[in-house]
């Protein structure tokens, strides 16, 4: 996963991309073309299609927009689509599905934002430049007329996407009072596409944050998450912190950075954040096999709970004590304020609670009942707490960083080990309520689940039992009680 800066486009690889691209996508874009002009109307490729295009990125969603309203579409496409659905029909949007594409076309549209209000007013609009004027950066503001497949950019998106600029075709300040989202956008496409942001824009962001207050829970969280998941997250979460927006969407981040006490006795939680993510993220091909949410939510909030337990000791050092309990909690409910899954949710708590686990290993000294417990308390988070773990030692201490490395690598050999023999995934006791019932001759009931943990805390310590002695254990915890 790269971190480092994406390299500018010569105009040639922008025109060799598209028309490449444009080959690709012909069976949909040539069909749609004719089939709209035979008709009267005008339609045209646009927006991220293009901009990817453009970028060499290929997918098979496309939206396009029309002269024609979407009555007149959903008559043109029956016959044609394999599927097709409207449920964006109050926007003027009618989507299909033709083969392995995803096809949306959407009337020409000239939309303006209530100051106080959530939601569009979607008001039809009559040209293709006019609909490519209320969209929010120039890069998205280009489109590709069909059947011809003349470029029309109006407002220098391609020069703009040649250099990996952000900037909106009218003022930001305009573009951001119609649509606050964009700002959150804003950065969520420097994250994707590692773009520069416009200095008029970031201006804009800083003196407009406020205004990202009206926009829902949910479609703040949708942004956030292609954020994160971007190639440069770094990028766009400096950028909300920077303009101020992340005080108001994820308050934990720039919280983290701490002032440093006068002897810098300890990190920059702020930034050793950031490296952590970016250090987790190097990981996820090999463990994943492709970009992990929960993964890279966990190492974006793993240390939010130090602000709120910072001690500062007589002799100048700096304690975080429980700072993974407070941060569990903190993530759980500024999760929930965004809307994620419960799922999700509880996953990304668990790890940043259990972040701290593995420093108690020291230098290999857990018995394997240790080790038996740190699988159980982990359980199908276990492969994201070694990802995490791991990417949390960011000292730039070779020789400490090699030590930490081959004390996680000691680890993971063992809970291997121990799997194999003792199929650690399945961590049940020797025997189940049925036959804990019959044995002690009850029904169920608070003793049957007390035995159960007993017979499971003799799995932990040491190891399968086999039924027959988890048989006898079962009866000497019984006549002792």
């Amino acid at each position: 996963m790269p971190h480092d800066e994406p390299a500018p486009l010569s105009m040639v690889e922008v025109q060799r991309s598209v028309a490449a691209e444009l080959d690709r996508i012909a069976p949909v874009i040539d069909e749609l073309g004719r089939r709209f002009t035979e008709a009267g109307h005008e339609i045209a490729l646009v927006g991220g299609p293009v901009r990817d295009a453009m970028l060499g990125r290929h997918h098979n969603d496309l939206d396009l927009t029309t002269s024609a309203r979407p009555e007149q579409t959903e008559r043109l496409l029956k016959g044609w689509a394999d599927a097709m659905w409207d449920m964006g029909r109050d926007f003027g949007t009618i989507g299909c599905r033709k083969g392995e594409w995803q096809v949306e076309i959407t009337t020409y549209r000239s939309e303006s934002y209530d100051p106080s209000s959530r939601n569009p007013d979607v008001a039809f609009g009559d040209t293709l430049a006019g609909d490519l004027g209320r969209r929010d950066f120039t890069v998205n503001a280009m489109a590709v007329r069909l059947p011809g497949r003349e470029v029309e950019d109006p407002y220098g998106g391609v020069l703009d996407l040649a250099h990996r600029v952000l900037r909106t075709p009218g003022t930001p300040e305009d573009s951001f009072s119609d649509d606050p989202l964009r700002m959150m956008r804003a950065a969520r496409f420097a994250a994707q596409l590692g773009f520069e942001v416009d200095e008029s824009v970031v201006a804009a962001m800083t003196a407009m944050a406020e205004r990202i207050e009206i926009i829902s829970a949910e479609r703040v969280r949708d942004e956030l998450v292609k954020l994160v998941m971007g190639a440069y997250p770094r990028r766009g979460l400096t950028l909300l912190v920077d303009t101020g927006l992340a005080e108001l969407v994820l308050p934990e981040l720039p919280a983290l950075a701490l002032e440093r006490d006068e002897h810098h006795r300890h990190k920059d939680v702020y930034e050793h954040t950031l490296t952590v993510l970016e250090q987790a993220i190097d990981q996820e091909q090999e463990r994943f096999g492709g970009p992990d949410l929960v993964s890279r939510l966990a190492a974006l909030m793993h240390d939010v709970g130090k602000p709120r337990t910072r001690r500062f000791l007589d002799d100048g050092t700096v304690t975080f004590h429980h700072h993974d309990v407070v941060g569990a909690k903190l993530t759980r409910k500024r999760m929930k304020a965004l809307r994620f899954s419960n799922d999700d949710i509880d996953a990304v708590s668990a790890l940043v609670e259990l972040h701290l686990r593995f420093h108690g290993y020291g230098s290999g000294e857990w018995t394997d009942s240790a080790v038996r417990r740190y699988v159980r308390d982990a359980g199908d988070q276990l492969t994201r707490l070694h990802v995490l773990t791991r990417a949390d030692s960011t000292t730039r201490n070779r020789r400490k960083a090699e030590r930490l490395a081959r004390t996680y690598d000691d680890l993971e050999a063992r809970i291997e080990r121990l799997a194999e023999a003792e199929e650690l995934g399945a961590m049940r006791p020797d025997l189940d309520g049925n036959q804990i019932m019959e044995i002690l001759g009850v029904g169920p009931g608070r003793e049957v689940g007390e035995a159960y943990r007993h017979l499971l805390e003799l799995r932990m310590d040491e190891g399968p039992l086999g039924e027959e002695r988890a048989r006898e254990e079962l009866l000497a915890w019984w006549a002792r009680r």
